[in-house]
């Protein structure tokens, strides 16, 4: 996994979201390439600033 939506490697689909940041992209190429941090995102800075004690 990767920090922000991987684009998959074999049929360059955005279909599948991976990471803490979504870019706006469909699968047809149209978007605004746009980053916007998903939820993810926050719970894994939490987990970062508490060393993992609040799991």
């Amino acid at each position: 996994m990767g920090p922000i939506d991987i684009v998959s490697a074999g049929t360059g689909e955005m279909r599948k979201r991976y990471g803490f940041v979504y870019v706006d992209k469909d699968n047809d190429g149209v978007g605004t390439l746009a980053r916007n941090k998903k939820d993810s995102f926050a719970y894994y800075r939490h987990i970062i600033d508490t060393n993992g004690e609040e799991l």
